[in-house]
């Protein structure tokens, strides 16, 4: 089940979220380090992270699942909406950008969900996706918000996009420290990320996918058929 807006902003008010958001915002910012005179779309509980885009990009917005509820922002203000997940309020080719975060696992319909944010993306686009990694520990205790939902192995990500008509073209991952509340872990947070990524790259608590918008659905190979040999006639 996924959290509502209020739970997820009680976590990023506590020492273990603010070690996600600080963790999961570094690779987001290697990943997009310019988002000058662009257009930025949040979808899911993306808000912790956006501030970071609204210094240079033309527009940021989110919108929010209506199962997920929705919170004020910026500072109680309104550049936030609900809306049904598989019918986005936005005209064609409207974002250079899409951030999804809290979004993907707690879906009710995740293949309509990824055609409308392939819909309102534009041809140019970059989509980027923050979701749980099923080998984590951030995707199996409690009090993770990672754990509520649906989590994922890399190629059920690499699979969806693909089948979304999106092309993933850079992967990372990001909170290799355990999921704990503690003054002492945000302290440490940063050493955590460089030693797990050497040792253990796999266990990171969420994967960081970006992909370009594809404008040419799959061909799938088909099994060449088998030619019985002819009957000789009598």
């Amino acid at each position: 089940m996924q959290l509502d807006a209020g739970e997820l902003l009680a976590f990023y008010d506590t020492p273990m979220g603010q070690v996600a958001r600080r963790m999961i915002l570094r690779r987001l910012r290697q990943l997009w380090p310019q988002t000058a005179q662009l257009r930025v779309l949040g979808y899911g509980f993306a808000t912790p992270y956006l501030r970071a885009f609204q210094i240079d990009a033309e527009r940021v917005v989110c919108v929010m699942p209506a199962q997920q509820g929705v919170a004020g922002w910026p500072d109680g203000r309104r550049l936030v909406a609900l809306v049904e997940e598989d019918a986005l309020p936005f005209p064609d080719a409207m974002f250079d950008r899409i951030l999804v975060v809290h979004g993907l696992e707690g879906a009710d319909a995740v293949r309509p969900l990824m055609r409308q944010l392939w819909r309102v993306l534009a041809p140019e686009g970059r989509i980027l996706i923050v979701a749980p990694n099923r080998t984590s520990l951030w995707s199996q205790i409690e009090r993770s918000p990672f754990a509520h939902g649906r989590p994922f192995h890399r190629g059920e990500l690499d699979r969806l996009l693909r089948g979304a008509m999106f092309e993933p073209l850079r992967w990372e991952r990001a909170l290799y420290g355990p999921p704990l509340n503690g003054r002492r872990l945000v302290r440490s947070g940063a050493g955590w990320e460089k030693v797990g990524a050497r040792l253990w790259p796999r266990l990171g608590g969420v994967h960081l996918v970006e992909a370009s918008k594809s404008l040419y659905a799959p061909v799938p190979i088909q099994a060449k058929k088998r030619h019985e040999p002819a009957l000789a006639r009598a």
